[in-house]
């Protein structure tokens, strides 16, 4: 099997087939911003790994997921970019990939779905994957972070491990757009009422507060072109969860996050000041079951969630 892998993958295939202790493997897809923009996000999921006795094995050659740009310009291309990373996973014994952005999350999910309904769209993406000794066979599945918690973890085993509960500490999750629409792509939850990331809460000793802003649009693809409109979305979702009582966000997203936690202070003329912090899925999850909050990165917010931490005595 090794004979497939890109060269890249070679080294690491050879360290996962001998030095896995873990329970459970993943091939594990960070996506662009949790490996630049988002760094904290990135190395509080591998924490978070380590804590659930479960092994992410990133896919070091994987390509961008193709996100809005190639998708609208060359969806060809961008299959047959998904498809290389489905490949690696399946060269590495790895039958799901597991990804933590919700963008990723539509984008492959979709890739994949397409590849799978159509031998002749695999056909066309296998010829040129055959270009570089790589072969995808269609035993991918790709999954969230989050609903790997809730299926694979569970959410009674997950409320056992907590060493760190939230206190009472009122969230607001926020899904936005990718991780839930559209159904025919997604669909292990409802897009109109999920409840996912008000179970993870809950079983984080955290209250959920519900509020209409938790599944719209964050504004993160509106900003390139019309920033004002990008920084009033923000603002109108965030001045919502405010005043129903949030004292902090939870996003699965970090694109999501970049505009819920930049924007906050542009719309403020308009909005009204909230200041929410804003924490990625896996901070919140880690620091509950007990990796220390100065290793969260959560000092790299623009709005320090340290602040409410302290008050809620989660800190000192």
């Amino acid at each position: 099997m090794s004979s497939t892998l890109l060269p890249e993958e070679r080294a690491l295939d050879a360290h996962v087939r001998t030095n896995s202790s873990k329970s459970k493997r993943y091939g594990f897809f960070p996506g662009c911003v949790a490996k630049e923009s988002c760094k904290e996000l990135f190395n509080s999921t591998m924490l978070l790994a380590d804590k659930l006795g479960i092994e992410l094995v990133e896919l070091t050659a994987a390509s961008c997921c193709g996100a809005s740009v190639l998708n609208d310009t060359n969806r060809d291309v961008a299959r047959v970019l998904n498809a290389r990373t489905y490949a690696q996973a399946e060269a590495l014994g790895l039958d799901d990939v597991i990804t933590i952005c919700s963008t990723c999350t539509g984008h492959m999910r979709a890739a994949n779905k397409e590849l799978r309904e159509s031998e002749e769209r695999m056909a066309q993406a296998n010829a040129i994957l055959g270009k570089f000794g790589a072969n995808y066979k269609g035993s991918v599945t790709v999954r969230h972070l989050l609903w790997l918690l809730i299926d694979d973890i569970g959410l009674d085993t997950l409320r056992s491990m907590v060493v760190r509960p939230l206190n009472g500490l009122k969230v607001a999750p926020f899904y936005g757009c990718h991780i839930i629409r559209p159904e025919s792509v997604n669909g292990w939850e409802s897009a109109r009422h999920p409840h996912s990331l008000e179970d993870v809460i809950v079983a984080l000793g955290g209250e959920a507060v519900d509020y209409a802003g938790k599944t719209r649009c964050c504004g993160f693809h509106v900003q390139l072109e019309k920033e004002d409109i990008a920084a009033s979305m923000v603002g109108q979702n965030m001045r919502m969860a405010k005043d129903n009582g949030a004292e902090a966000v939870i996003t699965p997203c970090p694109l999501c996050h970049l505009a819920l936690d930049g924007y906050q202070a542009d719309a403020a003329a308009r909005w009204g000041r909230t200041d929410l912090p804003v924490f990625h899925l896996p901070q919140l999850v880690a620091y509950a079951l007990g990796v220390p909050a100065e290793k969260l990165g959560l000092k790299k917010h623009l709005i320090d969630p340290r602040e409410v931490m302290v008050s809620r005595d989660l800190i000192n």
